[in-house]
């Protein structure tokens, strides 16, 4: 265990260092920015330590959180030239870093690092980062960041590049999302955040919470990790930092003594090793070879112990200059800021009525997946929940299963057992449907059949109110044939979640021909209450996630049952990047699921869905998945499952059965926008991100179909020209 590594500070600045006129070109090419400025105040620190300059990060938007573009770094980098004089001649003793309430900086305005065209412009912005944050870790005082709130990407690094940080206990979103983004920790995070908390816990940050859905940290994480020198409660944050600054600077011996052990990690060649193989582990499982930033992101991280902080700069300029250019880049932006972060934020279709209250809610069975959703509803609505099933004993076992979680939710931290035990009292179950008389909203999840769907809706008309919004979570059947012997079709929606419910983000609202408007309006709020994102559907068989993959499924199958082996059947979609395999997929859903939802599929759209004869079999067989794995992991199929079953004599390549994929994904899309199963390719992309995994870095599954062609080659135009 050593201390971290000092900052490589050079015994004078450079002229040169202060000299941002070089940039100007770039900051007119990005005009419109909304500029995060830098103020500067003089501030006299407590205890007799001098007088401390200390910035204040804020782009005037109280809304909209402060970003670091062209202008606003150029701006950060001359204030603090500005200061170093004083610095020099005596005037101040340190200078620190503070953004506005609640965030420090989020990261770089991506919106114009999308824009940029040109190499020269993108090595620019990357080595523009690097010019003004050298100067905060190389000034001559000591230099504090003040982490208030949001410290994401380009704000982290702000941090990581003064000689001292404080960190609020109210602080969240802090992190190194450049890898989830398309681009690489290239403001000198990849080479400070490991000399500072050492390598390990540097890989986790930096590959696997930014690779894992953008996972953040917390203030108390932050100064747990060794990222920040001390923690301070929220109200008295800035007073705090300040007397922290005080004490650092007038060298207090019991503040020093306390610093260095803060900041004792493991640097040696031994945790290096664990953190490159854990990181390589990271990136494979994630993201396999399709992505180039994390790719370009280890191999950064592979070389900052041999490397200098300048040979480190170039490296990191280099790669963005690259990766900035990528389409790889601006898919990632578009999925991240046209979708995530704005049409996930104002959905499509919602009717312009008031949403009923939702004051207490019901749930038909008491499975799996029923208890999922009882749990969900518990937690983040916080109103009573009441589940039913056929018999006492399904009913006592899932309760059972709800007390089970919520225990070992406790048990991790994640709820405290006052918590857990308030979730159980909110959570009834019955063997007699009355219980819902005077529930808001009910939900049916139960067998994946027709006719035992329209039977529990027709039970609980007779006993809810007519307002009483009705909602299934079928996957693939018809709203509107469940409906069509209810008095009160209207109030009939479909309101399908993802497995795991906790974790899938995605709610497909579905509206069959005779939904009335307030029950939509009601689905959108209270998907927004559980948390959720909802996209609105017509009542199409499957809606959109599962008929776009059961199509992908369906002619993997079909390849597989024409002679293709089955080990290229299933890798022939790796250089997609999806999360899992045809074949991993189909064991994780079930062989009888996938085989129902391709059979409703089939009725309804033909033979565009093959229904396999072989997973047929393997059903009757009572056999649940394809693949069995050896003792060394490795996939293969058993003779047993294999006599099973009957092939064709027309393998597929790879490469042809993925442009066969393409081509196929392509036309069912192009038939859901033109049947008007979903608003628009925007909607289509944010589905299949949230609901399948679709990878990021291919933004959406349109803009990929529009990259190999096969948007031209079927439908003769791109999507990205249909809205």
């Amino acid at each position: 265990m050593t201390s971290a590594h000092p900052p490589e500070v050079p015994a004078e600045i450079p002229a040169a260092a202060l000299d941002f006129s070089r940039f100007a070109d770039l900051a007119e090419a990005f005009s419109d920015e909304v500029i995060t400025h830098s103020r500067a105040e003089d501030v006299v620190l407590p205890e007799g330590a001098g007088t401390l300059v200390l910035i204040r990060l804020d782009n005037d938007h109280p809304k909209r959180p402060s970003t670091l573009g062209p202008s606003s770094l150029i701006q950060f980098g001359e204030v603090l030239a500005a200061a170093l004089p004083r610095a020099q001649a005596g005037e101040i003793a340190g200078i620190a870093v503070i953004g506005k309430p609640g965030v420090l900086a989020a990261g770089a305005d991506l919106g114009a690092a999308e824009r940029v065209e040109s190499r020269d412009h993108s090595t620019a912005m990357a080595d523009l980062g690097h010019h003004a944050y050298r100067l905060l870790e190389d000034f001559p005082v000591p230099s504090f960041a003040f982490i208030n709130g949001t410290a994401l990407g380009g704000g982290l690094e702000i941090a990581l590049a003064a000689q001292h940080r404080t960190v609020s206990t109210a602080a969240k979103g802090i992190g190194l999302p450049e890898a989830f983004l398309g681009l690489v920790p290239g403001w000198g995070g990849i080479y400070r955040l490991p000399r500072l908390i050492g390598p390990e816990a540097a890989a986790e940050v930096i590959f696997n919470n930014a690779l894992n859905n953008n996972r953040t940290l917390t203030g108390n994480k932050v100064h747990a990790l060794g990222i920040a020198d001390a923690l301070f409660e929220a109200e008295d944050f800035e007073a705090e930092s300040l007397g922290y600054a005080a004490r650092i600077i007038s060298g207090d011996p019991a503040t020093a003594q306390q610093l260095t052990a803060h900041r004792s990690h493991d640097f040696s060649a031994e945790a290096w090793a664990r953190a490159v193989e854990a990181a390589e582990r990271t990136v494979a499982t994630k993201l396999g070879p399709s992505a180039p930033a994390p790719r370009r992101a280890l191999d950064l991280f592979t070389q900052v112990p041999e490397r200098t902080r300048e040979q480190s700069r170039a490296a990191e300029c280099e790669a963005l200059g690259d990766l900035m250019l990528t389409d790889e880049f601006r898919n990632t932006v578009y999925a991240f800021l046209n979708l995530l972060q704005k049409r996930a934020k104002r959905p499509a279709g919602v009717p312009a009525v008031e949403p009923r209250s939702i004051t207490k809610v019901g749930v038909v069975g008491a499975g799996l997946m029923a208890s999922q959703l009882a749990m969900v509803f518990a937690a983040q609505l916080q109103v009573p929940v009441v589940l039913t099933d056929i018999d006492q004993a399904r009913v006592d076992k899932g309760l059972a299963h709800i007390a089970a979680q919520l225990e070992k939710q406790a048990s991790r931290g994640r709820l405290t057992q006052e918590q857990a035990a308030g979730l159980r009292g909110l959570i009834t179950g019955s063997t007699d449907k009355s219980v819902y008389a005077d529930a808001d909203f009910v939900i049916e999840a139960v067998f994946e059949e027709i006719n035992v769907k329209k039977q529990v809706f027709a039970e609980l008309e007779a006993i809810v109110p007519a307002e009483t919004i009705l909602a299934t979570n079928t996957s693939s059947l018809s709203v509107t044939e469940m409906a069509a012997d209810l008095q009160h079709p209207e109030r009939v929606i479909g309101f399908h979640f993802f497995n795991p419910v906790a974790a899938m983000p995605l709610i497909e609202i579905a509206r069959a021909p005779q939904t009335a408007d307030e029950p939509i309006a009601t689905a959108f709020a209270l998907a927004a209450g559980l948390r959720k994102t909802p996209v609105l559907t017509s009542d199409s068989t499957a809606f959109v996630v599962n008929r776009v993959l059961l199509r992908l499924m369906s002619e993997v199958q079909r390849a597989f049952d024409e002679g293709t082996d089955a080990a290229t059947a299933d890798a022939a979609l790796k250089p997609i990047g999806l999360p899992m395999s045809p074949f991993t997929l189909l064991a994780m859903v079930g062989i009888p699921v996938a085989q129902h939802v391709t059979e409703s599929l089939h009725t309804s759209f033909g033979d565009r869905f093959h229904v396999s004869a072989n997973l047929q079999r393997l059903i009757d067989a009572g056999v649940t998945e394809i693949w069995s794995t050896d003792d060394a992991g490795r996939p293969f199929i058993k003779d047993s499952t294999l006599a099973l079953m009957s092939f064709g004599s027309s393998p597929r390549t790879s490469e042809q059965l993925l442009r066969t994929v393409e081509d196929a994904l392509a036309e069912e899309i192009g038939m859901m926008l033109e049947e008007g199963v979903i608003a628009s390719r925007q909607d289509v992309d944010l589905c299949m991100i949230l609901g399948a995994g679709w990878p990021l870095h291919r933004g959406g599954i349109t803009p990929y179909l529009d990259q190999v062609g096969a948007s031209e080659r079927i439908n003769g135009r791109a999507f990205n020209t249909r809205d």
